[in-house]
């Protein structure tokens, strides 16, 4: 099957300019191929490897509270999910995580969890002092959801470095569909600009192939992430959980995960582009997949193990093995089989391009 003239000319042009109309993000959305998705990672692993080299950044990532005062329609530990079982780290638990990835080769910590009172700004910028204080080379980001600007000066101010918060939508119609009525879409893109204002690398991101979600809705999430330009986007396929609305849900796929992934990649090649664990979740050699096709950084778990599988936003998600930290030999033998490599630094975003000869 070859590809259609006017397909194959956006493509370049986004290869290119690194931009596109909106109606033309709909055209390639619409029109994924296997063809298609071949040529848009030719050119996004291209572009990756002009910046990043064959590095693959690691992330720490420590999964502090299933504890979360929302309802998200998607997600396992939604508020009136009654069989979650709830924990929260202490202090000290999430401290000799990072200690304990920081001998690992970890140089990155991620805090996430769910929108959990008890993780309340003083309690969290201490956490920030004492991570940064232990380990002053290293880099923190947090994902802890939508706080008060405040807030999220405050734990600026301590030190993180990053934050990560999903858009879930560009599209606010949308956006109510997938939320509760207390949660609003301008809510949302208010804290990313305060993000943002504030210093912060900013991440961004969405599910693929979540119910409802149509290639007009996807379109609108790639120019989005193209006017945004966040330091960091998280996009993984919608895997449903038994205990939401939405259970019952086909999942999205790997196919169109990657493809995003190459077209992310190309509309902003510097991002900073996760391979996730939901996609080494619904097939094997998901992660090695979308490394290929344009992601570079991959985030093992450095939580204690009898709270990894606790934290189950969706079905089956992986914590052992290659998704561990202790996995991380077995990680870097994977990256190495496809022609990359884990890079033992802080990962941060390249502002220009260096001049490589790899």
């Amino acid at each position: 099957m070859i590809m259609d003239e006017k397909l194959q000319h956006i493509i370049e042009q986004l290869a290119c300019e690194h931009a596109l109309p909106l109606e033309s993000y709909e055209y390639l959305v619409a029109k994924q191929s296997p063809q298609a998705a071949a040529a848009l990672a030719e050119h996004a692993a291209a572009q990756r490897r002009a910046l990043y080299g064959n590095g693959v950044f690691i992330r720490g990532l420590i999964e502090v509270s299933s504890y979360c005062k929302n309802d998200c329609y998607y997600c396992g530990l939604r508020a009136s999910n009654a069989s979650c079982e709830r924990f929260r780290l202490s202090d000290e638990q999430i401290l000799a995580c990072a200690d304990a990835g920081y001998e690992l080769g970890f140089r990155t910590f991620v805090l996430q969890g769910g929108e959990d009172a008890q993780f309340s700004e003083e309690r969290v910028a201490a956490l920030i002092y004492a991570l940064k204080e232990a380990h002053p080379d290293c880099a923190v980001t947090l994902s802890l959801g939508e706080r008060p600007r405040e807030t999220y000066a405050a734990w600026r101010a301590a030190g993180a470095d990053r934050y990560l918060l999903r858009h879930e939508t560009a599209d606010a119609n949308y956006y109510a569909q997938l939320h509760p009525g207390g949660m609003s879409f301008e809510r949302r893109m208010e804290c990313l600009q305060w993000l943002r204002d504030l210093g912060f690398a900013t991440g961004a991101g969405f599910m693929v192939g979540a119910p409802g979600q149509t290639a007009a809705h996807i379109a609108a999430d790639l120019k989005f992430i193209e006017t945004f330009k966040p330091e960091m986007c998280g996009i993984g396929p919608f895997i449903p959980h038994h205990a939401t609305p939405y259970a019952n849900e086909p999942a999205g796929t790997l196919e169109q995960t990657c493809y995003l992934l190459s077209i992310i990649r190309l509309i902003h090649p510097p991002i900073l582009l996760p391979a996730t664990t939901a996609l080494g979740t619904i097939a094997e050699g998901g992660r090695e997949q979308g490394i290929l096709a344009g992601a570079n950084v991959v985030m093992p778990n450095l939580s204690p193990a009898d709270t990894r599988a606790k934290y189950e936003i969706y079905d089956n998600k992986l914590a052992t093995g290659v998704e561990s930290a202790e996995g991380l030999a077995e990680l870097d033998a994977r990256m190495q089989a496809i022609g990359y490599r884990i890079a033992i630094d802080r990962g941060d975003p390249v502002t220009e391009k260096p001049d490589r000869e790899d």
